[in-house]
């Protein structure tokens, strides 16, 4: 025990009996042991920041425990997701009501004393990393480092739209800010540089970035890859930045956070230095990052604090209720007034109330497509980005809260939406974004507007893809209702060439679970993609669209495109067919052709158009069976991406006219001619489908 002992003798780690450090260490010692039974976690960084989470909910942060929906609250993002436990202790001591999936109160803790005790095992209200909806007061999910810090940029973003929009000279609905603690690996990656500088050019005075700099990583001192003045980075970024030297220092932490309330006209980042497993054996060392301290370790850091109790998940008496009370007193008695504030407003302003209702209810207004275009009959057509920006702005005149932009690429994309404003820091009512070249940004960004309701999106080219899956993966797990506009699709970008034709990226984005991916083959089915997107709030949508112009199909001859809702059905038919041609996107119509070619040769086809995996698999086996009869075994699939995942569709019988190399750079015409794409050997395909399955 000779290590207690070296611990034990610094005198400020002993307990001086304080109400504020009794809970600071409840904080402390919850986390340490939480992570001991579960021989797993990262018990240092909670261990180190304690004082500073202490010292957000207990002075700062507006916040009522009983109702944790209310919608002026203060966010608190832990983008350091390793470190859950000090969430989870928060929570647990500011007796956090939990929320059912219905948006009731359930009657339980959000977390009790035994989730802690459970802490990263199955079926727990205490995962590894916190997760939005699984655990009520958790705001979004964290752990993929940076994350967090893209979301609370656009937290913040929603907070002054919806200021600018609903708040009313007597009236502030919408006041709230938004605070973060991150880490020295969320200063490294990428995506939190990027929301750092979208957030500085904003001006988002609503948003402090707490930067714990303990000067640890994984494999031992930052030093190793991470040097720079990350402080006068963020001040390049126009950002206030404030430094406080001891993060035990709740003085100086309070006078920081004051600094951040009255500073507004630029964000704030907080440097607070700190050790990494504070008061421990290990103290300031990896040891005390990804793994338990170990029971030894344990119970020297509780002698080394005075800690009145050895037993594991010791609370001391009072400490909830103090902890409880402060965080409440203020939070409760604000959200009481709101409320006060709010039956007011919906005399006032009856119209706007109601519109927040179905806003903070994911709904929509009556009449919210009513001007959704019908697309004639055209063999010219359209490109789908074209007709996609039309039926954007159809919706987005009815449904304010649709606002989105692009990564610079709105002219490309046609995600402007005509005669609104931009949002910009002198005007934060607008409705058009612009995120810049920063694509793992924005759908960091994106995903923290749709977790305050908005029906946010973003987009950029399909195969940037690749900069921002992490953001579309997590709003997948999330189930919020992000949209994603993925334009120039396929090898018809043309001259190009393969660094900007996407191949393998449809594949990507079906792999993910809960995201529903719809490749429009013309411009009525682009309609009914983009109405799918905006119904359905509870999952992210990445709509898919051409550069070059697609044929309007004929619907008083083929089918109605409404068959997108249910992700796939049959758009042309014969009685009895003997071959099923099944397409997606740009090349639907070419399959179509191809059909009244077969057809007028005799030869028995089906089209079946199958824009959306994720929707069609939502269907009945029945539905299913009725539009790919499992007897029909020729079954041919024809998409310019990848082939991985058709045989699900096709089968071992079938076959596919797909990608299998990169693209090249020359025309569309010379491309499709190149990799197959083509009327003729779609239906010389058929025909060999056919002829071998009657050799069988």
């Amino acid at each position: 025990m000779a290590e207690a002992s070296t611990v034990a003798a610094d005198p400020s780690l002993h307990e001086d009996g304080s109400p504020e450090r009794l809970q600071i260490d409840t904080i402390r010692t919850l986390s340490m042991d939480a992570v001991q039974a579960a021989n797993s976690g990262h018990p240092g960084t909670p261990m180190a920041l304690a004082p500073v989470g202490h010292t957000v909910w207990t002075k700062f942060l507006r916040y009522d425990p009983a109702n944790p929906d209310w919608p002026n609250r203060d966010r608190f993002v832990l983008s350091v997701g390793h470190a859950s436990m000090l969430l989870y202790a928060l929570i647990h001591l500011a007796g956090i009501e939990e929320i059912d999936a219905d948006g009731k109160k359930s009657g339980r803790e959000a977390v009790s004393l035994d989730d802690i005790r459970a802490f990263r095992q199955l079926g727990s209200k205490t995962p590894g990393h916190p997760e939005y909806r699984h655990t009520t007061g958790v705001e979004t999910t964290t752990g993929p480092l940076g994350a967090g810090c893209g979301n609370s940029v656009g937290m913040a973003i929603a907070e002054r739209w919806l200021a600018a929009r609903y708040n009313r000279p007597g009236f502030t609905l919408f006041d709230h800010d938004v605070y973060v603690i991150a880490g020295d690996g969320d200063m490294m990656e990428g995506v939190a540089s990027e929301a750092a500088s979208l957030a500085g050019h904003l001006k988002l005075s609503n948003l402090c970035w707490i930067y714990d700099s303990n000067s640890i990583s994984i494999e031992g001192d930052t030093d190793l890859a991470f040097i720079e003045d990350t402080g006068k980075r963020f001040e390049a970024y126009g950002w206030q930045v404030i430094h406080v030297d001891d993060a035990n220092d709740t003085a100086a932490l309070t006078a920081a956070l004051e600094a951040f309330r009255a500073c507004a006209d630029k964000p704030t980042f907080i440097v607070v230095r700190s050790v990494i497993g504070w008061g421990s054996p290990k103290a300031g060392s990896e040891k005390a990052h990804g793994e338990p301290l170990g029971a030894d370790a344990i119970t020297a850091t509780k002698q080394a604090y005075g800690w009145p109790g050895q037993e594991p998940f010791f609370v001391p008496d009072g400490v909830r209720e103090e902890f409880r009370d402060a965080v409440a007193g203020r939070g409760g008695r604000l959200r009481e007034e709101w409320v006060v504030s709010f039956d007011r407003y919906r005399v006032e302003f009856p119209e706007l109330a109601g519109e927040l209702d179905l806003l903070l209810r994911d709904k929509l207004p009556d009449g919210w497509d009513a001007d959704v275009p019908e697309f004639p009959a055209d063999e010219k057509g359209l490109a789908s980005r074209d007709s996609g920006g039309k039926v954007l702005n159809a919706i987005a005149g009815r449904v304010p809260w649709l606002l989105g932009g692009s990564a610079d690429l709105a002219p490309s994309t046609k995600t402007d939406i005509k005669g609104k404003a931009s949002f910009e820091s002198g005007n934060y009512g607008g409705q058009n974004f612009h995120f810049g070249v920063r694509e793992h940004g924005m759908g960091a960004v994106v995903n923290g507007m749709a977790l305050s309701h908005l029906r946010s999106y973003g987009s950029t080219f399909l195969v940037f893809l690749d900069y921002m899956r992490a953001p579309v993966r997590l709003a997948a797990i999330m189930e919020v209702g992000a949209i994603w506009v993925f334009t120039h699709d396929s090898i018809g970008v043309g001259e190009d060439g393969p660094t900007h034709q996407p191949i393998e990226h449809l594949a990507t984005l079906r792999a993910i679970p809960g995201l529903d991916t719809i490749r429009p083959g013309d411009a009525n089915e682009v309609a009914w993609a983009w109405k799918a997107a905006v119904m359905d709030a509870d999952h992210p949508t990445a709509l898919i669209f051409s550069r070059q112009a697609l044929p309007t199909l004929d619907r008083g001859k083929y089918a109605s495109a409404e068959g997108v809702v249910k992700g796939g059905y049959v758009l042309a038919d014969s009685d009895d067919p003997q071959v099923i041609l099944i397409a997606t996107g740009s090349e639907l119509s070419m399959v179509v052709q191809a059909h009244e070619r077969l057809t007028a040769e005799g030869v028995r086809s089906r089209v079946v158009s199958l824009p959306s995996w994720y929707r069609f698999e939502l269907q009945d086996q029945e539905y299913r069976n009725a539009v790919l009869p499992p007897p029909v075994k020729p079954r041919l699939a024809v998409e310019m991406a990848g082939e991985m995942g058709w045989d699900r569709y096709v089968g071992t019988a079938g076959d596919t006219i797909t990608m299998s190399t990169f693209g090249a750079s020359a025309p569309i015409a010379k491309l499709q001619d190149k990799y197959g794409f083509t009327v003729d050997n779609i239906v010389a395909k058929a025909k060999q489908l056919i002829a071998e399955a009657a050799d069988e």
